[in-house]
């Protein structure tokens, strides 16, 4: 476990994880354990969505990869880079083609391994600084590589009646109970604020959306994403791909207590 301090913030990371973030004791993370999702954080690379009815296929400019909901980064395990007193850095990376095991399998899934048909690395620092918690996470290969890029992190929910300001819109956590599994489509936003017992800003770099959900009233998944999945058919999921227009890209997330 690594924890990070500066000033009145605390950070714990977990094997790349995110497990902990307070302000003057308040905690903003989900904790596992509690109702909700089993995890505080992940990522979704390198697509987002489900891909079950699309007989876990995804087309590429290369060939067809078999991927599961979310894509397989979460599959890989973090290798620690780097670390400081307020900063941590992580490392993931994948040769093309290679199998990897599936954790849905086969319970809820039919594809005992997945595979991508390029290579790539994938980074994720975290580091204090007095605005917050800054998350960034940098994608490296070679260039014209595909991918969509989404952050799964999980906020822990205090009040009875948190809400959600996206822009000028404000949005009930009823209305994404409401929306279900698929998640609540907030497109063309680059900021969101959580109003609870503490309000907490979310502020991005290069995701350009996001997507809320929760099944529960004691958490909040806020998302950034690159590409709504369910704007498209899971057999058109590479409609949502973007692609290295250089040997890497970042991509910024910052917690920023109010």
């Amino acid at each position: 476990m690594e924890i990070l301090k500066s000033g009145n913030q605390e950070v714990k990371i977990d094997t790349g994880e995110l497990v902990s973030y307070q302000v003057d004791g308040h905690e903003f993370i989900h904790q596992k354990g509690s109702p909700g999702w089993r995890n505080a954080d992940t990522e979704m690379f390198p697509i987002i969505g489900p891909t079950a009815d699309a007989k876990f296929q995804v087309q590429t400019p290369r060939d067809i990869a078999i991927q599961d909901q979310h894509g397989l980064l979460r599959e890989l395990d973090y290798e620690q880079v780097g670390t400081s007193t307020v900063e941590a850095k992580y490392a993931k990376n994948y040769n093309e083609r290679t199998p990897v095991l599936n954790s849905k399998y086969p319970e809820k899934s039919n594809k005992q391994y997945l595979f991508w048909t390029y290579s790539f690395r994938f980074e994720k620092k975290f580091e204090l600084n007095e605005q917050g918690l800054n998350i960034s996470f940098t994608v490296s290969g070679e260039r014209d590589t595909p991918f969509m890029l989404g952050y799964h992190p999980a906020f822990k929910l205090h009040g009875d009646n948190p809400t959600i300001v996206a822009d000028d819109k404000i949005i009930t956590l009823k209305e994404v109970l409401d929306v279900g599994s698929r998640a609540l489509q907030v497109p063309n936003c680059t900021e969101i604020i959580l109003q609870d017992k503490e309000q907490l800003k979310i502020t991005t770099e290069g995701f350009g959306n996001f997507m809320l959900w929760t099944e529960v009233d004691n958490m909040l998944c806020i998302e950034p994403i690159t590409f709504y999945p369910y704007a498209v058919e899971q057999q058109n999921l590479h409609d949502g791909f973007e692609f290295l227009k250089t040997t890497e890209k970042v991509f910024k997330v910052q917690l920023t207590k109010l």
